[in-house]
């Protein structure tokens, strides 16, 4: 599996209007609370059904992004922060310690 970067405003309303799972991972590239929690998330992924599309977000480099994130999907902005996404809504959200990808794939399987 491999993230896909979002570097534009308008990727936002694509995973808005998707069908099926989006995970997006908001990561500090100046936080090693997020590097640890993105580490640990990789190690993990491979439980995640492959169909699920992951996003990946540099916030420091596109904090435009980020607030539309947090707008769209009605989440309070946080870092380092997944958002998994079904059918357009965020089902989960979660920051620092409590992302987990053995919580996002019990979801999706549930």
């Amino acid at each position: 599996m491999e993230w896909k970067n979002i570097t534009d405003l308008n990727q936002i309303s694509d995973i808005k209007s998707s069908t099926g799972y989006s995970l997006i991972f908001k990561h500090s590239t100046r936080c090693s609370v997020s590097s640890m929690a993105k580490r640990r998330f990789e190690l993990d992924w491979e439980i995640i059904p492959e169909e699920t599309k992951l996003y990946f977000l540099d916030l420091i480099s596109h904090r435009a992004i980020s607030a539309k994130i947090a707008e769209t999907f009605q989440v309070l902005h946080e870092s380092p922060q997944i958002l998994l996404i079904k059918d357009g809504d965020c089902i989960l959200d979660a920051s620092h310690s409590d992302i987990s990808a053995d919580e996002v794939a019990e979801v999706i399987k549930n």
